[in-house]
């Protein structure tokens, strides 16, 4: 009997069976009452969730969109694959490279005239300049050397070492700027190229490859982009490119075909005045950077 009665226990009674089954199709919605409704509960949609997420982002101050007003025009030589352009002095400084030509020179801006050079050792292939005091440090890309001049003379000095591919060069007043090919700039003692620290360049938060020539202005960097008519300036501190500078269109066709890319930036501070050049370009431009 106490079996049975357990049985009795587990087995559901014929209205139960009912209950159950009538619960069952209305879980799977085959059976609604009349005037009732399942209705879901609310959801955001995948749409939705992403447009909160982007919404919650930090939003970055725009990119100042700027364009080249030319001043002047002047000769520049055909045979100088530029790297490097600095402006002291009323006089211009230039580093060349390729192999077997690599140079360093003084010239007269007027009339493109080489006042003075240095030839580089053939093995070497010369890249980014700056002026530091009374010496010029000139970049080499793949040899990790400095060569050091005296700016009177352009005669060697010394040599100092780094580590990595060498492409642009600044001088900021504290440290050598220098950039590699990559998004990223290094901080260097002028003294003796020893790394004081790294900056990563971003542009609408996006890391920026294949910078090249250098220019320090104040807290900022002019740089140019290899293979892209684009110079963009940037803040020394957060790496952060506050603008982009348009620079195509300087040369005519015919000179383009003749020419290699845009390389070569330096500040005038009498005039607050940029001059540009390029690889085996024929001209220098004198430009400001307008609003565009």
């Amino acid at each position: 009997m106490r079996e049975a009665a357990k049985r009795a226990e587990r087995r559901p009674s014929g209205l139960l069976w009912a209950g159950v089954i009538v619960g069952g199709l209305i879980a799977v919605g085959i059976l609604v009452a009349p005037g009732l409704r399942n209705e879901p509960e609310e959801t955001v949609s995948p749409v939705e969730l992403g447009a909160a997420e982007v919404s919650q982002a930090p939003v970055l101050p725009k990119v100042e969109q700027l364009g080249v007003r030319v001043i002047r025009k002047y000769p520049h030589a055909t045979d100088a694959f530029t790297q490097g352009l600095i402006w002291h002095d009323g006089v211009m400084y230039e580093s060349t490279g390729q192999y077997g030509k690599s140079d360093l020179r003084r010239v007269r801006l007027r009339d493109g005239e080489v006042l003075a050079k240095r030839k580089l050792d053939r093995e070497v292939f010369g890249e980014g300049l700056a002026l530091v005091d009374q010496r010029l440090i000139q970049l080499t890309w793949r040899s990790g050397i400095a060569f050091v001049s005296d700016i009177a003379t352009l005669q060697e000095r010394e040599t100092l070492r780094y580590a990595g591919e060498g492409w642009g060069l600044c001088y900021d007043g504290k440290s050598l700027v220098m950039s590699n090919g990559s998004s990223t700039l290094d901080f260097r003692d002028p003294e003796s190229m020893a790394l004081l620290r790294k900056l990563s360049v971003t542009k609408d938060g996006r890391p920026v490859d294949e910078i090249n020539e250098l220019e320090c202005v104040g807290k900022e960097i002019y740089a140019n982009v290899w293979r892209h008519d684009e110079i963009l300036r940037i803040d020394s501190t957060t790496g952060r490119v506050t603008g982009s500078i348009d620079a195509g269109g300087l040369l005519t066709r015919a000179e383009s075909w003749r020419a290699d890319v845009l390389n070569g930036i330096a500040y005038k501070p009498d005039s607050k005045t940029f001059l540009l050049t390029g690889k085996l370009w024929p001209q220098v431009f004198e430009v400001d950077f307008v609003p565009r």
